[in-house]
């Protein structure tokens, strides 16, 4: 649902920004997914200048090219060809220097103007015509402006472009009293205690005769009211009211339907306006359809109706599907002088079940299925009277018909004060519970001991029980303002979601093999050698009935099991190998008759990274093939807080590096020395690492990670620059980021080059700068200002020559 910050003011007075509101508004249950930046023209006439045509030349051998001489102000002079009709000296007109951006009526590609040659003569821009810059869809000719516009005027400020903000506002399906800009103004009121600006009060008189309007299936249509009205001026609305209605998403149609319209998103009561000249017998009947009825709806569709639908009809045919959509035949068009507006509230359940049977989703419907308030259709009604007077210069020419004058009664909710915050787990003064409930247009009325009978106005239909009453006081004093105290501890609640090794295991198993790694499973038993060759003997599990000396103890690290498979590979000519292993180890420990048992997590690679190919070189396993696999690991187990640190004992490895995880050792990685290889026999280098899987599970967050997808687009810009061969692509994304963090969601390079050309000590590298802000559409100039502070770090930190 689209919210108008301008249009909120129409019924609150706000002072806080955009951003401030919607931070307010989430905080109380109305969650604003996106905050968007309205104009009425795209771009806003941005770099647009007013322009004085100085001299105005014929171009010899051309039929319509003129070269001018156009004053833009500040004692600039552009030299531009013009081949408008109207084109002549004197004009006062609107000028796009060059550099600015327009945006064509048509929807095309954005034309960024450029400096350039037209049959010789050099332009520096470009006099616009309505159709260029989006004003409208004519191109006869130049816009012609008043001469009382000064040279170099934003042609901004000519037009007096206003822009808005628009909330975009999840609306969840409870909330039909804020399905308006007033019901989300009664929240603010009560967010900010402020009051609601008062409606203007519409008097109408009784005098004349009431339509004939008569209703057959009251329950279906507790409420229905309308009114003639005669001599009506069907036309375009004004600025206005489209401004209005654009800035929410909505197509202006005619000054008819568009107040209807904007009484509904206003006021949140659906309205309907039909040609009076169209209904038969001038008689209006609700009631269910008959069998083989069929309408012509006002999408072009002609449907068969089922008698479960409610219709509104004249004298012998259905004209609309009540609360759904109206009939194409019955609309208001340019030809109607006299309408009868409809203004009812419908029962929810039969409006939902005739949208779902003709799959038809409107506006109405939305706010009808969910509940409007019997108590304003009368309301609305007396406001768009007004307004069609206004626009119009329509007429009155009946009384108001209302089958249910009768104001609808609240409903009654018995509870306490103790009972709110029991339920909220914080004392709330009596007097800020009454307040709170007061200012959301719910009435209260105390009786003995802390009990109060709370009066909810019908427009609240989430309302219904006391547990009801404590959410509305809870999101308006505040989610953030209810400490947890040690009466709230959730320390004995199960973990959420649980963490289970198994799963983890297999996540990381298809992650691995996903990579290039192949799985292996070894045996538990090995020979007491391994442990000597490390100095564990002291502390190897040895077997009671081992059946041989080479299986006699139980392992206590996984590397050798996997080296064995090494060697078994490698022997038969199978050099390039990348394996993994989940198993147990096993050792004493230093109580007697004690032994621990650790789940581990084995890697081993060795040969080449990649399979030779006539497109590169074969590449050699290195330290980074093993640090890398680790980094993926702990990516997918979403750790993002470790260390490595030089290993103190290095044994097994020549050299390697020692992992921590909430400063506690999680496993070790790194070259496998070539004394333990030589024991092995193997005589090529292998790379190894070995994690403590319990350690990887208590840190593993397994909670979905999410990041909204931006609805804007994003922006690259290539850059080629060259810089020192010493200088490493971190540094460039380090000083991109310290540029601009927002803006810049990815920098990469995608061409290096190196010659004599360039110089022995230097490189070219060819970059690209992906630009996305997550809140509203990047504009050229904001692009351009950032590449250009970002050139500039570049050539002032590292000395880059930026090539063009």
């Amino acid at each position: 649902m689209k919210i108008s910050y301008k249009w909120l003011n129409q019924f609150i007075t706000l002072t806080e920004t955009p951003e401030e509101i919607a931070k307010k508004l989430t905080y109380s249950g109305l969650e604003v997914e996106a905050v968007e930046l309205y104009e009425p023209f795209k771009g806003g006439l941005e770099g647009l200048l007013v322009g004085k045509v100085l001299e105005c030349e014929r171009i010899p051998e051309t039929e319509k090219l003129h070269k001018t001489k156009v004053d833009i102000g500040n004692g600039e002079v552009l030299a531009i060809v013009c081949g408008a009709p109207n084109i002549k000296q004197g004009l006062t007109v609107v000028v796009a220097p060059s550099g600015a951006t327009l945006y064509p009526s048509d929807g095309g590609e954005p034309l960024k103007i450029k400096k350039g040659k037209i049959r010789g003569e050099v332009s520096e821009g470009m006099i616009c015509a309505e159709d260029e810059i989006g004003l409208g869809g004519s191109h006869a000719g130049v816009i012609e402006l008043s001469e009382e516009w000064a040279a170099g005027t934003a042609v901004a400020k000519v037009y007096k472009i206003e822009t808005d903000h628009i909330f975009e506002i999840g609306l969840t399906p409870n909330r039909a009293d804020a399905a308006s800009h007033r019901g989300v103004a009664r929240d603010l009121k009560a967010l900010y205690k402020r009051a609601l600006h008062p409606e203007k009060a519409i008097s109408i008189s009784n005098s004349l005769p009431v339509a004939s309007v008569s209703i057959e299936n009251k329950e279906a249509c507790p409420r229905y009211t309308g009114i003639v009205l005669k001599n009506v001026k069907v036309a375009a609305s004004p600025e206005w009211l489209q401004f209005r209605l654009k800035s929410i998403g909505l197509h202006p149609i005619n000054n008819v339907v568009d107040i209807t319209n904007y009484v509904l998103h206003g006021w949140g009561q659906p309205m309907h306006a039909f040609d009076f000249g169209k209904v038969k017998d001038g008689k209006i009947i609700v009631r269910n359809a008959k069998k083989g009825e069929t309408l012509l709806t006002l999408d072009g569709i002609t449907r068969t109706l089922n008698e479960a639908d409610l219709l509104i009809c004249n004298a012998t045919e259905p004209m609309c599907i009540a609360g759904v959509m109206g009939g194409k035949d019955s609309g208001v068009s340019e030809n109607t002088t006299s309408i009868f507006l409809e203004s009812a509230y419908f029962h929810p359940t039969p409006v939902r079940k005739s949208s779902q049977r003709h799959a038809i989703k409107t506006d109405s419907s939305f706010r009808f299925e969910r509940g409007t308030d019997p108590n304003i259709p009368a309301v609305a009604l007396q406001v768009a009277v007004q307004l069609l007077q206004e626009i119009t210069g329509a007429e009155i020419a009946s009384a108001i018909f209302d089958s249910a004058p009768a104001t609808v009664a609240p409903f009654e909710i018995k509870t306490s004060y103790p009972f709110i915050t029991d339920y909220i787990g914080k004392e709330i003064p009596a007097e800020t519970i009454r307040t709170i409930l007061t200012d959301l247009e719910i009435q209260v009325s105390d009786t003995n001991n802390g009990q109060f009978t709370a009066l909810v106005p019908p427009f609240k239909v989430d309302v219904t029980r006391p547990a009801d009453l404590v959410e509305e006081v809870l999101r308006i004093y505040g989610y953030d303002n209810i400490p947890l105290s040690s009466s709230l501890s959730t320390n004995f609640l199960a973990e959420h979601p649980i963490k289970d090794r198994d799963k983890m295991q297999k996540k990381l198993t298809a992650t691995l093999a996903g990579t290039g790694f192949s799985e292996i499973i070894t045996n538990s038993l090995t020979t007491p050698v391994y442990a000597a060759l490390l100095g564990k003997q002291t502390t190897s599990v040895e077997i009671q009935n081992k059946l041989s000396e080479e299986l006699g103890v139980m392992r206590q690290d996984l590397l050798f099991s996997g080296l064995e498979i090494l060697r078994y590979n490698i022997n038969r000519r199978q050099q390039d190998l990348r394996l993994f292993e989940f198993g147990f180890v096993y050792k004493k420990g230093e109580a007697a008759g004690q032994f621990i048992e650790d789940h581990k997590l084995g890697l081993w690679v060795c040969g080449a990274s990649e399979a030779e190919s006539w497109q590169k070189k074969t590449q050699e396993t290195d330290f980074y093939s093993i640090k890398q696999a680790l980094a993926l690991i702990l990516d997918k187990l979403n750790i993002s807080k470790y260390e490595l640190r030089p290993l103190q004992n290095t044994m097994p490895f020549k050299e390697g590096l020692e992992l921590f995880v909430q400063n506690k050792s999680a496993g070790m990685l790194g070259l496998v020395s070539p004394d333990i290889l030589a024991q092995v026999d193997i005589k090529i280098p292998v790379y190894a690492a070995e994690l403590n899987t319990a350690v990887l599970l208590k840190a593993y967050d397994n909670l979905p990670l999410y990041q909204e997808v931006t609805k804007f687009p994003e922006v690259k810009r290539d850059l080629s620059l060259v810089i020192d061969k010493k200088i490493t692509f971190e540094e460039l994304k380090k000083i991109a980021s310290k540029v601009e963090k927002k803006l810049i969601s990815d920098i990469n390079v995608f061409d290096v080059f190196e010659g004599k050309q360039l110089g022995e000590d230097k490189k070219a590298y060819a970059i690209s700068i992906t630009l996305v802000d997550k809140t509203q559409t990047l504009t050229d100039k904001v692009i351009e200002q950032t590449m250009e502070r970002l050139i500039e770090a570049y050539e002032k930190e590292l000395g880059a020559v930026i090539r063009k």
